[in-house]
């Protein structure tokens, strides 16, 4: 070294920032928090997603599946103290039923009124 002079360390100690320097730098951590919640939430439901249709296919293998988890999620309801008790109607109920009523209207159509 030309000047006979070498640096081992170099501290700060003491820094004193602006007000204004300082609520920008918390802003940004905070916004940084956030965004990294976001993300990790954002996973969680995707990967919740992905478990639920794993899930649905899985039970769509097995005919007896989705019935044994609809008495399960009944009984867990009921467990709790209400006094309300609301039964899902399978979608296959309400088809089976609408083409039967499409069809009761469809004949009641064609038939001439009775005297």
């Amino acid at each position: 070294n030309p000047w006979g002079v070498k640096v081992t360390l170099v501290e700060v100690k003491d820094v004193e920032l602006p007000e204004t320097m300082r609520r920008a730098m918390a802003r940004q951590a905070e916004a940084e928090r956030d965004r990294r919640a976001k993300v990790i939430h954002a996973e969680g439901e995707f990967e919740a997603a992905k478990r639920l249709a794993e899930a649905a296919t899985e039970m769509a293998t097995a005919p007896g599946a989705m019935q044994l988890r609809l008495l399960s999620t009944m009984t867990e309801v009921a467990g709790d103290n209400n006094s309300t008790l609301v039964f899902p109607v399978p979608m296959e109920l309400l088809r089976f039923l609408d083409a039967a009523t499409s069809a009761m209207d469809a004949r009641a159509a064609d038939t001439p009124p009775v005297r």
